[in-house]
């Protein structure tokens, strides 16, 4: 599979953007457990060109990302033109549209999955942004705004024709949020078009190894796109890249093996934030999905969630580590919430 002149090989692995998931330290844990392409948290235009530090720091893109991309949203082609040009001096390897966000703060006033609502401007914003830059141009969508209006087909094909050079899809309406099932059958009906010739990029309710499989085998996409799968279980990549390479699943982690991935997380984000309590609430999300399942868990649980000092986060690693040293994560039944 290529975006433009990037080879990424046979069916890569993406992680999908999600605001205040995918920062650095996260995207390093993903990447060191292969996943093979990186995006940046989703990136408000007018926020961008109004040159907010905040927002600009979101956009640092660091050797060990390669290859990845800054992803932008915005309601206002203009915008999104300018924006676009400032995230190419950022040097990321493509640029990307989401198109997909159905958050309501977003979606309700015409960006990301709000687009799905007004075709020929999301095709036009398209148009414009991929005229606007001198690297390759991709987007992420969903199928449709609701159950009666899928038209995913026709966008893909749409989008390509304006010079869009892989799309990705996510299986579900933004009435639907991330309720129900995804429907890959009609990412399938998208791949499956004789007149699509861009990657296509699966993404949805991929919680593991089979579903992987499964979905793959099921639509035929380029790639799979993993999101909240990912979330406290960063070796998803590797554990799916083995089921497909061999058809054997690997063992879950020991808990402490866990531990020993969570303190490396910590570390990154506490290299990368200016105060350690910031680091330390970046990281609670993912505190929160790293210990699933684990029996009498509640008080530790609590605990690691209301900690505000690195040495009391570590101690309370190390109580989890020793008291469950001999368990696995077990991963069954978690759900994607």
């Amino acid at each position: 599979m290529k975006i433009g002149n990037i080879d990424l090989g046979k069916l890569p692995l993406f992680l999908a953007p999600m605001e205040d998931v995918t920062y650095k330290s996260f995207r390093y844990m993903c990447k060191n457990f292969g996943a093979d392409v990186m995006y940046t948290e989703f990136i408000s235009s007018e926020a961008l060109i109004r040159d907010i530090a905040k927002t600009k720091k979101k956009m640092t893109i660091f050797d060990f990302d390669r290859p990845v991309a800054i992803q932008i949203y915005g309601s206002n082609i203009e915008s999104m033109t300018n924006a676009a040009k400032v995230a190419e001096e950022a040097g990321p390897d493509f640029i990307d549209i989401n198109f997909g966000c159905p958050m309501k703060k977003i979606a309700t006033k015409g960006a990301g999955a709000g687009l799905l609502r007004d075709i020929p401007k999301m095709i036009k914003m398209a148009e414009e942004v991929v005229k606007a830059v001198k690297i390759p141009v991709t987007a992420k969508t969903r199928l449709g705004w609701d159950h009666t209006d899928l038209p995913i087909v026709d966008v893909a094909e749409r989008l390509q024709d304006v010079g869009i050079q892989a799309l990705a899809i996510h299986g579900r309406t933004r009435s639907q949020l991330y309720t129900g099932e995804a429907d890959w059958a009609l990412i399938a009906e998208v791949k499956r078009n004789s007149r699509m010739y861009i990657p296509i990029i699966g993404n949805g309710d991929i919680s593991g190894p089979e579903k992987a499989k499964e979905f793959f085998e099921q639509s035929g996409v380029d790639a799979l796109m993993i999101g909240r799968g990912a979330i406290g279980r960063p070796w998803i990549f590797r554990d799916i890249r083995h089921y497909f390479t061999t058809g054997e699943l690997t063992l879950p982690p020991l808990v402490p093996e866990v531990v020993a991935n969570v303190k490396e997380q910590l570390h990154q984000s506490l290299a990368w934030k200016d105060e350690p309590k910031r680091a330390i609430l970046e990281m609670r999300r993912h505190f929160a999905r790293y210990f699933p399942n684990l029996k009498d868990f509640r008080n530790l649980r609590i605990q690691l969630l209301q900690a505000l000092e690195v040495d009391e986060v570590i101690n309370i690693l190390d109580v989890i580590a020793e008291k469950y040293a001999n368990e696995r994560v077990d991963y069954a039944n978690i759900g994607l919430k």
